[in-house]
């Protein structure tokens, strides 16, 4: 596939019709007397909440009795058989969602893509939907570089997917995809071995946890984690692990303290509201010995933190798994900024869940 057909594929599925448009009709018109529940705790289930008639949301690890914005929850095997189900799931399981709604005999699901598709206009597009189109229309003809540039057909084939459920939350993009966050990072064509790895974004330890276990043979571990509570956690989860140097501290393109919101768990990140204030460094400035790979997941800081890892990267060469499914943007501007220092970088594109979430650039 050239590049040239990579865009119009993803184009083709902007206009591509949607499934599921009686069901979604009926629904809107507010003439469906059948019982109508959604799942997905997020900004589209709860934007559908006053403007539709709906009779709870799905949730199997709510606890008994609970409510969420006065919906009462309910588990999968209490729906009944008749109902409606509004798969709003968008960012790690939207697939098994719907299938494990359907196994559970309920026929009528309908995903958020279909029901905006028969609203025509009168339901807002997810915000990933809308950062997606309006960085494809800005740049599609970088993004057919990034698709060039791919080192092998796994990598263009998950670029091609994501682009098209990322410009039009269509799960039917995503039916080959599976939820395997432990594999996160690391691929056989990493090669890694005797590594000296740097953990940016290191949370609780998970990630350093299993790159111990599956590369026992390291020489070192930097996990860098601003948050105090993170940290704790990490240092306890891995005390049984030897040669890990924990900073507490952020990365990022200078030296300096920023507020740091600890409370959203594997997702925490610097913010401009309230939280904790953190300090943070520079990578170049932090370790002075030569690093061989580096693991960033940022929640959207990637490029900031990498400025502040020029000179390793280019001193040392070392391999690069960095998450770029934050922003649309994240994809091309990860990918030049890697490029503009060894442009001759092997780039693989890896992604590990059915959703819009958790896609890492590989720079070998």
């Amino acid at each position: 596939m050239t590049s040239h057909d990579f865009k119009s594929a993803a184009n083709a599925a902007i206009d591509a019709p949607a499934a599921n448009q009686a069901i979604a009709r009926e629904l809107l018109s507010g003439a469906s007397e059948r019982p109508c529940f959604i799942v997905g705790r997020n900004e589209q289930s709860s934007g559908l909440i006053g403007g539709l008639r709906l009779d709870g949301l799905v949730d199997d690890f709510a606890e008994p009795g609970s409510d969420w914005r006065g919906l009462p929850i309910v588990s999968t095997a209490q729906l009944p058989g008749d109902a409606i189900v509004i798969n709003c799931s968008t960012s790690i399981s939207p697939v098994a969602v719907e299938q494990r709604i359907k196994a559970a005999g309920i026929g009528s699901v309908v995903s958020i893509h279909e029901l905006i598709s028969a609203a025509a206009g009168g339901i807002e597009q997810p915000r990933f939907v809308q950062d997606q189109r309006e960085d494809w229309r800005l740049f599609d003809a970088e993004w057919g570089e990034v698709f060039d540039s791919l080192e092998d057909k796994p990598s263009r084939q998950i670029l091609l997917d994501l682009v098209r459920y990322r410009l039009t939350a269509n799960t039917q993009f995503m039916q080959d995809y599976a939820i395997r966050v432990k594999d996160q990072y690391f691929e056989p064509f990493l090669d890694l071995r005797s590594e000296v790895f740097v953990d940016a974004g290191g949370f609780d330890g998970d990630t350093t946890e299993e790159f111990c276990r599956r590369y026992p043979d390291y020489r070192k571990v930097h996990l860098f984690e601003p948050s105090q509570r993170n940290m704790r956690a990490a240092k306890a989860r891995l005390e049984a692990h030897r040669d890990i140097v924990f900073h507490q501290e952020g990365l990022s393109d200078q030296v300096g303290s920023m507020t740091f919101d600890a409370e959203a768990g594997s997702a925490s990140a610097v913010t401009s509201g309230p939280g904790e204030e953190v300090q943070m460094t520079t990578l170049d400035l932090a370790v002075a010995e030569p690093v061989s790979f580096i693991k960033m997941d940022l929640e959207g800081w990637e490029l900031t933190a990498l400025a502040g890892c020029e000179r390793h990267i280019r001193d040392d060469r070392p391999k690069l798994a960095i998450a770029v499914y934050h922003r649309a943007s994240d994809f091309r501007t990860v990918w030049r900024y890697a490029r503009s220092i060894h442009p001759d970088y092997k780039v693989y594109l890896r992604h590990y869940t059915q959703g819009w979430s958790e896609t890492v650039m590989f720079f070998v």
